[in-house]
């Protein structure tokens, strides 16, 4: 049987949908998350998410901020920030995307952008090549949670670059299809393995329906 790896606990119903297509999965969280305190000293006039980790701490903090207008990364976060009461004035599928769209159509506006610990520097560096105004404040950290592992998998599905590093601490890319849910994900796997494939409208479900096609 077909087995593939998880870096990331699914939940009931997306475990299902591998059984139900004859798929093994085996799912485990690399990494983890933790909400931290923090200070809004200066807020400008839009706020810029990558992750919905951001938005829950940022809920968690404060919920005046709803009044503010939002750009983000990924379907799923523009549908959480909708439902938490915050207008989305547009998305995109990664930090890459996002920066080049502010810099096209936003460039006279300031931004507050809300990140983890470890987010990468794709968005910050072309607002600064590009002098948009913008202030970052941490209010998420990721922590790397390894596992060796001994079973032998088929494919493997990626979610973020921690995930990636988090794996290859305590294992070796062979010969395993992985399954990246973006290209900021896939970046993390330079040099590593040629055997990528990345999805196009980043969500879990959508890297679930891509293993399944692909496997089937």
């Amino acid at each position: 049987m077909i087995t593939v790896l998880a870096t990331k606990k699914l939940t009931k119903t997306q475990k299902k949908s591998f059984e139900n297509n004859r798929l093994q999965v085996v799912d485990k969280n690399f990494i983890k998350t933790k909400i931290v305190p923090f200070e809004i000293n200066i807020l400008n006039e839009i706020l810029l998410f990558t992750s919905k980790n951001a938005v829950k701490s940022v809920l968690k903090n404060s919920n005046s901020l709803t009044s503010k207008k939002c750009i983000c990364v990924g379907s799923k976060t523009k549908k959480y920030l909708e439902k938490k009461g915050f207008e989305v004035i547009d998305y995109r599928n990664n930090a890459e995307q996002l920066a080049n769209f502010i810099i096209t159509k936003h460039k006279e506006k300031t931004f507050t952008f809300f990140s983890g610990n470890l987010r990468k520097n794709d968005l910050p560096k072309v607002l600064i090549e590009n002098n948009v105004v913008y202030n970052e404040i941490t209010v998420y950290e990721t922590y790397l949670k390894p596992h060796k592992l001994e079973t032998a998998f088929n494919g493997i599905a990626f979610f973020s670059p921690s995930g990636v590093s988090s794996y290859l601490k305590n294992n070796e890319l062979k010969n395993e299809v992985c399954f990246c849910i973006g290209k900021t994900t896939a970046k993390a796997l330079e040099n590593k393995t040629q055997n990528i494939k990345i999805i196009t409208q980043p969500s879990v479900e959508n890297v679930i329906e891509e293993i399944i096609k692909y496997y089937n």
